[in-house]
Order: structure tokens, then sequence, then C-alpha cells
């Protein structure tokens, strides 16, 4: 896929029509490069399903946007394999807030769909293990595939200013469960258990491009939260 694709979505909050325009196409071509012998209204419909999932109402970083730039964040890696491209449209299609069981959930999502769609049992298992993996982002050091999906999936720590904030909020939003002082806890465990990371990529690619501003994003995150908890 050429990374050109996604570029019309990313940064833009637009409705499912228009994201499915541009990003159904390559889940059709996906599937296909993956080995599905449905009926092409059959895929079509699957992968509305999971556009109509990034899109829900309650979303708020964990959306068709997010979706558009984990894409693309596998394109720039240079990642051609449909079963990681699969696992990026997969990894987030269950989101309640609930890590872990999140990804559980939108695994098991995955073999269903993509069994349904006829895709090879091996190929629908390998993006069911891979989602998983983005419940800690700590991909086995051999494991190339999960190394770009996680690297893809935490390239918005490296976003710009603008994007970043837009991030946090969404973030904060995904959230809405909680209140303030114990989402902040949380957020708070979250970026240091980061920052304590040898490097916040697994591939060495991810590392040049995205290493410096992420570790400098999340440290200035991480920083403004402590001031809040502190009332400073």
């Amino acid at each position: 896929m050429c990374p050109a694709l996604f570029a019309t979505v990313v940064g833009q909050t637009l409705p499912v029509a228009h994201h499915a325009g541009h990003l159904l196409p390559a889940f059709v071509s996906t599937c296909g490069e993956a080995g599905a012998r449905a009926p092409m209204a059959d895929i079509e419909g699957a992968g509305m399903d999971l556009l109509q999932r990034y899109s829900a109402k309650g979303r708020g970083y964990h959306d068709t946007e997010h979706l558009a730039e984990v894409l693309a964040g596998l394109d720039g890696l240079g990642s051609g394999t449909p079963e990681v491209r699969l696992a990026a449209w997969f990894h987030d299609a269950v989101y309640d807030g609930a890590p872990g069981r999140d990804e559980e959930r939108s695994a098991a999502l995955a073999v269903r769909v993509l069994s349904a769609l006829n895709v090879p049992s091996e190929t629908a298992q390998r993006v069911h293990d891979l989602v998983l993996v983005t419940a800690h982002h700590a991909p086995d050091g051999g494991d190339e595939a999960a190394a770009l999906l996680c690297d893809a999936d935490l390239a918005i720590l490296a976003a710009g200013p603008d994007r970043y904030a837009r991030y946090v909020a969404g973030v904060r939003k995904d959230y809405g469960h909680l209140d303030d002082d114990t989402f902040a806890r949380g957020r708070t465990a979250v970026l240091e258990s980061l920052l304590a990371r040898p490097h916040l990529f697994a591939t060495a690619e991810g590392r040049e491009r995205w290493e410096r501003r992420a570790r400098g994003n999340v440290t200035a995150e991480l920083r403004q939260l402590k001031a809040v908890e502190s009332g400073g």
C-alpha cells in the first residue's frame, strides 16, 4: 500500500463514509492478499463494520484517524505483510477502556471475522496473536511483524505539538469513566513505564525516526501530570 493512500485522512476527523472511500479499498486489498475467498460484498461489509467500530460516538483517540495513522506508520516502516496490516485493522476494534481485555476481545473478533471471510486459519491465528501484543507493546525479539506493529501504534508519541495535544485529549475521553485523580495516577504509571524502557520503539528505523521526539513528548506530559497532582 502506498502511504499517500492515507495522507488525506491523517490529522482529520471525518465521517465514516469519507474514511470508507480511502480505507475500505485498502482493507479489501489486504484481505485478498491474506487469501480471503469470501464474496466481495462480505469483505466490504466486514471492512465497513470495522470502520463503524472505530467511528463509535464514545471514542476519543482510538478512532479512524488512529487506524489510518497506524496503517501509514506500517507503510513508512516498510511492512508489506497482510497479517500485520490486518492486525492493525483489528487491534482497537473493541475498545471499552479496559486494557488487556480490549485486546483479547479485539483478537477474538479478528479470528471470527477472518474465518467468516475464509481467510486461512493460520493467517487468522497470526493476526490474533499480533493484536494481543499491542496490549503491552513488548514484542519478542525475533518477531519482526510484532515489532513493526507496535512501533506504528506508538508512533503517535512522536507527533507534533498540536497532534500530540489532541492525542492526550482523546485518551482522556477514552477513559471518561474514570475520575480525574484515578486517570492521572493511571496515566502517570503508563508514562513512567514507557520512559523506563531502554527504547520506546522496537525497530531500528522506529528508534531513528521517533525515539527522541517521543521521549520529549512523554516527559513533558508526565511533568504536566505531576504538576497538577501536586497542585503546581
